[in-house]
């Protein structure tokens, strides 16, 4: 897949878990996270120096930039960074929004995507986690804010990824399955996607989705990459598969429509508004992009980003 981001190579930011409990969290440089939303301006994450941060409900230690240690902060008041000076400056921005800047921005842009995504998940963690599981007393965070710990049991809890797959379906005359979920805007349309369940492998889940969703029988299985969504707590795994025939029957509970599309037909969709891409900086793009054979036609600016 045509990709500025490596996903097969270290992490920009080194996160240190050795370091997690020894480091002062107060001491950091901070980027600002909150209900899924990260502090930016012009496309670009703001980071705070100690002095110039708001009070802290909670820190994340996210890792070292060479020698420089950074933290998530999440604030105390729930209206920081919320108001729109209509300039670009400094405010809270909802990470959806931020992945086409991101992309746009190469190596630079990965590793504030690496930051970001970081923070976004492990501070939803802890908003919905904040009690032990085992006997429902109220937990404390610790190592740095990636483990939450119980005191009365001992028990410690750590931050949870659900995998999910996404899976671009080619039918025999190579045009591609594009279907709309039911819960998404107006005429967004993506990939067949899913979480995966217990006892089953990726692979399983990507013929289980499928079938269910829109009674497809598959072949040609194939892994192509991952991504971290923490939207709120899952990493992507992308796979392309064939389907046997075009005769797609969608579900009509998830999936609300769906259809093969030829490569000479996007343009013109995407162009007069029948369809609504996934947006750059995503790996459902990167997908159709691999198909399409190159850079596909901006998606239109009218809607949420809900993919």
């Amino acid at each position: 897949m045509r990709n500025p981001w490596p996903l097969d190579v270290p992490m920009i930011i080194d996160r240190d878990a050795a370091g997690r409990e020894a480091v002062d969290l107060d001491a950091c440089d901070a980027i600002v996270v909150r209900d899924g939303r990260v502090l930016a301006a012009d496309g670009r994450l703001v980071e705070l120096a100690p002095a110039d941060q708001p009070e802290a409900s909670l820190r994340i230690y996210l890792g070292r930039e060479r020698d420089r240690p950074l933290v998530g902060l999440v604030p105390v008041d729930a209206s920081f960074g919320s108001d729109y000076d209509g300039i670009g400056g400094d405010r809270m921005r909802g990470l959806r929004d931020l992945l086409a800047g991101f992309w746009d921005r190469g190596v630079e842009g990965a590793r504030d995507h690496e930051l970001a995504t970081t923070a976004v998940a492990i501070a939803a963690w802890h908003a919905t986690h904040p009690r032990c599981s085992l006997c429902g007393v109220p937990t404390e965070p610790s190592q740095g804010g990636w483990v939450r710990r119980c005191e009365p049991c001992g028990r410690d809890h750590y931050p949870r990824t659900d995998p999910a797959i996404i899976v671009a379906i080619t039918d025999p005359d190579d045009r591609l399955l594009l279907a709309h979920a039911s819960h998404w805007s107006p005429r967004r349309f993506s990939h067949l996607a899913g979480y995966v369940e217990p006892g089953e492998t990726f692979e399983q889940a990507v013929h289980r989705e499928v079938s269910e969703e829109a009674s497809l029988d598959l072949t040609d299985l194939e892994y192509l990459g991952s991504q971290p969504w923490p939207f709120p707590a899952s990493v992507m795994v992308a796979f392309r598969a064939r389907a046997a025939s075009a005769d797609v029957t969608v579900d009509g509970i998830e999936i609300s429509e769906a259809r093969f599309v030829a490569r000479e037909d996007v343009p013109g969709l995407v162009g007069d508004g029948q369809i609504v891409l996934a947006p750059k900086g995503s790996v459902a793009r990167r997908m159709l992009e691999d198909w399409y054979g190159g850079p596909l036609p901006e998606p239109r600016a009218d809607g949420p980003v809900d993919v």
